[in-house]
């Protein structure tokens, strides 16, 4: 090798090495788009838009939440999954946009390898709620009713493959009881219905009907989880309460595309530690209900193995049961 190219090839190996970190930290230099799979005024939404207003602190560029509504959630993921790969479209979800829905919907894309997980966001406790003027004061009372008058009491679902129906498919395949299931296209008409007494159960998001509990209108039986709530201390779980491992939490999780780099992946994930971190949004997750993981778990590695366990876990059970899309 000639001695004048020298200097050419260690100018070229110099310019590589800086122009690899530059680009990376050039990430994010314009806004973010949030797709969330849901529509606007929901749980799913209000908990959005809280992770997002914070994390533009962190990464220095707005994140904007666009929803994106429609069968169970999968338009919306579907979406994320075909953008490109670039980290400028994130996509928020959560247990029935990521696990039921993919049982029953054709999909176009794979849950798994398609979207690259990002981090972890809360947990939400479930429970089983009825009527105020329902017979059974605890849930062995209740299943105790409920097989004295199979196939006549009812309950309140957000349709198929949502956590509702799951929650309560998964109590009677566990108690040996029999109840219509009802589809709603949402969590308000289920409850406009409950407290009409047109429909006597339902097994929703704690945290949204919280404030209905307190004031009596509503009886909660259990939370389907290994321990008790914060938000409700005086609700038993099931395992307390005569149901023992009757367990289903519901989960939220912020994807990117497959083959997002690494790098800007490592950034968006930073921004969501940093949110929980900020005493403000602890508070407000608190006042919603929502459990924050621990920072060891708040990892893209962590949400990617929760995903694909509990898809091998609901899957063959949702299949098992028929369940239908309505």
């Amino acid at each position: 090798m000639k001695t004048g190219a020298l200097p050419i090839l260690a100018a070229l190996g110099a310019a590589l090495v800086c122009s690899a970190p530059a680009h990376a930290q050039s990430f994010p230099s314009k806004p973010i788009t949030m797709i969330v799979p849901f529509p606007a005024g929901g749980g799913s939404d209000i908990l959005s838009r809280i992770v997002a207003e914070r994390m533009k602190v962190t990464l220095g560029q707005p994140v904007i939440v666009e929803n994106v509504g429609g069968a169970g959630g999968t338009i919306g993921t579907t979406r994320v999954a075909r953008s490109a790969p670039d980290g400028y479209t994130i996509g928020f979800g959560q247990w029935t946009s990521h696990v039921g829905a993919g049982a029953l919907y054709p999909l176009s894309f794979d849950l798994l390898k398609d979207l690259a997980p990002v981090a972890p966001l809360t947990t939400a406790k479930l429970w089983l709620i009825g009527r105020s003027d329902l017979p059974a004061n605890n849930l062995q009372e209740l299943i105790a009713w409920l097989k004295a008058n199979p196939d006549k009491a009812s309950g309140g679902t957000i349709g198929a493959g949502s956590g509702t129906q799951l929650c309560l498919i998964y109590l009677q395949q566990n108690t040996g009881t029999k109840f219509q299931l009802v589809p709603y296209r949402g969590a308000a008409p289920i409850m406009q219905d409950l407290l009409a007494g047109h429909v006597d159960l339902t097994c929703p998001e704690g945290g949204q009907t919280l404030a209905l509990y307190r004031a009596g209108k509503i009886k909660a039986f259990a939370v389907m989880d290994k321990t008790r709530w914060f938000a409700a201390p005086d609700v038993p779980t099931t395992d307390e309460a005569g149901a023992p491992g009757l367990h289903m939490t519901f989960w939220y999780g912020l994807w990117a595309p497959a083959g997002t780099p690494k790098e800007y992946v490592a950034k968006l994930n930073a921004a969501v530690v940093d949110s929980f971190n900020d005493p403000t949004v602890r508070q407000r997750l608190t006042e919603e209900g929502h459990v924050i993981p621990p920072p060891a778990q708040l990892t893209p590695e962590a949400l990617g193995a929760h995903h694909k366990a509990e898809i091998e876990k609901w899957w063959p059970m949702i299949k098992a049961a028929g369940i239908k899309i309505q």
